[in-house]
């Protein structure tokens, strides 16, 4: 196990009508104005966006709205929000929505207290130290960005989606009542079960060996998506189901099944360049990408592959043909994704192969190291 740091100060409000303690924890945060960012009109239309204001009201903070957070968030409109941050005088910002709005505040969040440009940041050429304080109200469970210190920010006018890390990027609080998922069509829940499968995927294939009880860790996280992740498809208000999920996704990508090793994060930096490209959704593009990239991998890491066929899989071991072994959890990876109704194939998620060069001009991966022609190669075993 490697050295490492974790800190992980957000504070989780967990189980039903939680959203109600919303202008309680803004005020313990010192709250005297706050911003209410969100996305569509999903908050709007089911009266949350509403009784939240109320909430505020009555704990004596006043709220200023501003919507239009989209999927793959834009560092345009991010751009809008720290604006009227700057004129109104916030001191609070409140993300009310999943991980793209989440994202939002956050990029807002460094963005108003830095005299340049907050795209700075995602160009690395500036690091962030501080950032407003930021709490969320989670409505999908998805992208972890409740507890963890990314923020991911599409530029539009370049064309370029990319991360910033930062543990000042942790929000302050994260409200979370699993009863605010219900509503979610089964399309974006597939999605979300995937983004959370990933975050433990790139945690568990790691250079790092011997690190029994955060594999077992990862290994417990991903058999629980396997188990419940159709479910809360076919069952879209079981309450336990949609609990288990939601923590699951914050417990995945808050860092504790990473501590101590290095993750590999080729899956999601592929999936980004897609997601750029087309704007498509994230889970959508992962469950395409991460089977093609474990055929790509698996014979240069075997061990590693052997077991999470076993034990995450249940794959029985055949001694006299170990490959076929893990080539059986790939598949059945493949076929999982499919049953929750994502793409499997370039052609489902809509990649033209005159984009393919163009897509795969990264450098990427930690356990296994990636070159263009490395990634080219996955592509074709996408189709």
């Amino acid at each position: 196990m490697n050295n490492f740091t974790f800190y992980c100060p957000t504070k989780f409000v967990f189980g039903k009508d939680q959203e109600q303690n919303a202008g309680t924890l803004c005020r313990e945060q010192g709250a005297t104005k706050a911003l209410l960012v969100y996305g569509g009109g999903s908050v709007v239309k089911s009266g949350l966006l509403a009784c939240v204001k109320g909430y505020l009201e009555e704990a004596g903070i006043p709220a200023v709205e501003f919507g239009g957070a989209q999927p793959n968030p834009r560092v345009e409109h991010v751009r809008k929000g720290i604006e009227i941050v700057k004129r109104e005088g916030i001191d609070f910002l409140l993300a009310i929505g999943g991980g793209s709005v989440i994202d939002t505040a956050k990029g807002i969040g460094i963005g108003a207290l830095y005299d340049g440009d907050v795209w700075d940041y995602f160009l690395r050429t500036k690091n962030p130290t501080v950032m407003m304080p930021v709490g969320c109200i989670l409505t999908i469970a998805a992208a972890g960005s409740e507890g963890s210190s990314s923020c991911v920010l599409n530029n539009e006018a370049l064309g370029v989606k990319s991360a910033c890390n930062h543990d000042c990027m942790r929000p302050r609080f994260a409200i979370m009542n699993p009863e605010l998922t219900y509503s979610l069509p089964a399309y974006q829940t597939a999605c979300g079960v995937v983004d959370i499968m990933m975050h433990t995927h790139e945690r568990y294939f790691t250079p790092v060996q011997d690190n029994e009880l955060t594999d077992e860790f990862c290994e417990g996280l991903l058999r629980t998506m396997i188990k419940l992740g159709p479910k809360a498809i076919t069952e879209p208000t079981n309450y336990n189901v949609r609990a288990q999920i939601m923590w699951t996704g914050m417990m995945s990508h808050n860092n504790t099944v990473g501590v101590g090793r290095i993750q590999d994060s080729a899956c999601h930096r592929i999936q980004v360049m897609i997601g750029a490209k087309y704007d498509s959704a994230h889970g959508a593009g992962l469950a395409t990408v991460c089977p093609a990239w474990m055929k790509y991998v698996y014979r240069d890491h075997m061990p590693r592959f052997l077991r999470y066929a076993i034990k995450v899989w249940g794959v029985d071991y055949n001694p006299y043909d170990p490959e076929s072994t893990v080539l059986e959890a790939i598949r059945r990876l493949k076929e999982f994704n499919r049953s929750l109704g994502m793409p499997v194939t370039l052609e489902e998620l809509g990649v033209k192969d005159e984009d393919i060069a163009e897509l795969s001009q990264i450098n990427v991966g930690n356990m296994h190291p990636l070159k263009p022609e490395d990634i080219q190669q996955i592509y074709e075993l996408m189709r």
